[in-house]
Parts: C-alpha cells; sequence; structure tokens
C-alpha cells in the first residue's frame, strides 16, 4: 500500500469483488474506482516527477522500514534503523553510528521517522547531523483526531509527495 501503483491493483480488485457479489450496483463501484484510481495516476506522476527531478535517490529513515515497494517503485535507495515493520524498539549503537555516518558522507538533509513513532532515533541522528526530522507517512496507522477530520490515503500521500521533494533536493 505504500506504493500507489499496488493500491490501483488493490482498487480494481476489490472493485471486481463487490462487482460479483452485488452485480447491482456494479456501475456505481466501477465509477467510483476509475474516480479513485485517476487521484492514484496523478499521485504517481507526482512522486515519479519528484524523483526525477530530485538532486539525489536515497532516503535514510530512522525508523521501521515499511516503503519496500514505495522505494522499488520510483527506484530509491534506503537505508534505515529497522528492517521492515520489526518489532525491535532500541536500534544498536553501531546502527545508529552507521546512518549518522551516512547522513554526513552523503549530504543527507532529512531523516525520517513513521507515523505514530516516538522517533528517538530519528532524533538521535538530526542532532549529531543537523539533518531535519520528518514524517514519512506509512499509511497505516492514523491519530484519532486524522481519523475524526477524515484525512484520506490520499492526504497522507501528498504530505509525502511534499516531505520526498525536500528530502531528495
Amino acid at each position: 500500500w505504500t506504493s500507489p501503483k499496488n493500491v490501483e491493483l488493490i482498487c480494481r480488485k476489490l472493485c471486481d469483488a463487490l462487482c460479483e457479489k452485488d452485480p447491482d450496483n456494479a456501475d456505481t463501484y466501477k465509477a467510483n474506482t476509475d474516480s479513485y484510481i485517476e487521484k492514484l495516476e496523478k499521485l504517481d506522476n507526482q512522486f515519479r516527477d519528484v524523483v526525477k527531478n530530485a538532486k539525489r535517490k536515497e532516503i535514510i529513515v530512522g525508523d521501521r522500514f515499511p516503503f519496500r515497494y514505495f522505494a522499488d517503485e520510483y527506484g530509491l535507495s534506503y537505508y534505515a534503523a529497522f528492517p521492515g515493520c520489526s518489532s525491535d524498539t532500541d536500534a544498536s549503537a553501531a546502527t545508529i553510528a552507521f546512518l549518522t555516518d551516512k547522513v554526513i558522507a552523503d549530504g543527507i538533509p532529512v531523516v525520517f521517522h513513521i507515523e505514530l513513532s516516538n522517533a528517538k532515533v530519528c532524533d538521535t541522528i538530526c542532532e549529531q547531523t543537523g539533518a531535519k526530522s520528518e514524517l514519512l507517512n506509512a499509511v497505516h496507522n492514523i491519530s484519532k483526531e486524522d481519523f475524526e477530520a477524515g484525512v484520506t490515503y490520499i492526504d497522507l500521500m501528498e504530505h509525502n509527495v511534499d516531505v520526498l521533494k525536500i528530502a531528495l533536493n
């Protein structure tokens, strides 16, 4: 789900399943799916444009890394404090040192953390390097406030477009 292209596939499969179960409303499901896929395609194009025009193609995530499909889709290299959705709670000193050295050596301006994280590792790296801490939303958790405000996948991913522009330039 961190790759809008994968979300397109998911939406099409869901639409097909709904149309099969409820053929009387198939036209509505298809129209809504087509409309949403237009938004996903626009989002995908925004990410592609950011990466195409970027100075660098590398991101540092001082947190868990649920962005593998995203990174692969857009040709980004990455380094993270924890693999995938690891249940580890503390990064090793060696990992923090490696990421800190990487930020300095590669002139990385932004270190990311994910939503609802304590961001301790990210903050430590930023304190040591002067990099800016930013949220890269993995869109699998939202706060109660965001839920009540009606924040959507598209909203969260548009935020990611904006912070990726900063991180890659």
